[in-house]
């Protein structure tokens, strides 16, 4: 007589099969309903290995350009469906999330950040490029829950100092941070103010400043790592005096940043990324290019 087939129940799997396959799957089916099958399913999606990151760049938000503040409409749908995300990511992951990354299409607004900082009080890391729809309350109520942030990838805004004062006050541990926009003279002056132990700073794709520049090399004195790569240096002149691009650093400021252990320049007139900078007058329009090229960065622990 034949020995009957032995049948398991997907129930039966074991918990760290499951999660080496919920590893292979993105932020859509991980929130679809997985966790809703069975309580194995349930138990293994709350495994905190699959919720050291949460990787929203692949959730952009369905938008149009505005002329005024701020500078976006979001639709309702895609509203919600971030949301719906933030709510069963959020859920599963047990405040187990180290590192938080938005996608620079991705706009966030405060009641969903604050949300979101309520139940990740663990963050080391944010990348969150796009703060059309944040104000001052929003971001500085998340600051002062986010006690062991590291690194921040963030947007050129234009008054940095109540954000920095934030960071400062509440952040200890802050080290990195990478902004996605101008570099000018105030801005500087608020990171030696307020984060003078920063030893990672990118600018990279932007325009600097040619007396911030010095400013940084001089007044950062911790900084280990600067990347001004493809940048648009501009040396600032008297008013009614015509602005200067500079195409070649001169040996002072060379001078300066070679006491870095890394400063990560590109001024070449051949580099794709140089062309497009300067095409873009130093505000990089990503959405005109390569998906995900806004991830890149020299210095690798900014990268995406």
């Amino acid at each position: 007589m034949e020995e009957e087939a032995i049948i398991r129940k997907w129930e039966d799997l074991d918990i760290d099969v499951l999660v080496k396959i919920y590893q292979k799957i993105d932020i859509f089916d991980l929130t679809s309903g997985v966790a809703d099958i069975c309580k194995t399913w349930h138990h293994a999606a709350r495994d905190p290995m699959l919720w050291r990151t949460l990787d929203l760049s692949v959730l952009s938000s369905n938008y149009i350009r505005t002329p005024l503040e701020p500078y976006v409409y979001v639709d309702g749908p895609s509203d919600e469906q971030l949301t719906k995300i933030l709510k069963i990511s959020l859920n599963l992951s047990r405040g187990s999330i180290k590192t938080l990354i938005f996608n620079i299409d991705l706009y966030v607004h405060d009641e969903q950040l604050t949300y979101t900082a309520e139940r990740c009080p663990n963050l080391k890391r944010l990348v969150l490029p796009a703060w059309n729809r944040i104000k001052k309350t929003g971001i500085c109520k998340a600051i002062k829950m986010w006690k062991d942030l590291e690194s921040l990838t963030m947007p050129s805004i234009e008054t940095p100092l109540y954000f920095m004062e934030e960071v400062s006050k509440n952040c200890k541990n802050f080290s990195e941070l990478k902004i996605m926009g101008p570099c000018d003279i105030f801005l500087v002056n608020t990171l030696i103010r307020c984060v003078p132990n920063l030893k990672v700073l990118s600018l990279r794709c932007s325009v600097v400043y040619l007396d911030a520049l010095i400013l940084i090399l001089d007044g950062l004195k911790n900084l280990n790592v600067l990347n001004i790569s493809h940048c648009i240096i501009v040396d600032a002149p008297p008013p009614d005096a015509t602005i200067k691009v500079v195409t070649k650093l001169d040996d002072s400021v060379l001078e300066k940043g070679s006491r870095l252990s890394e400063f990560l320049t590109c001024m070449d007139d051949d580099c794709i990324m140089c062309q497009r900078t300067r095409a873009d007058e130093g505000l990089l329009r990503w959405y005109r290019y390569e998906q995900g090229l806004w991830k890149q960065d020299e210095v690798k622990s900014l990268a995406v």
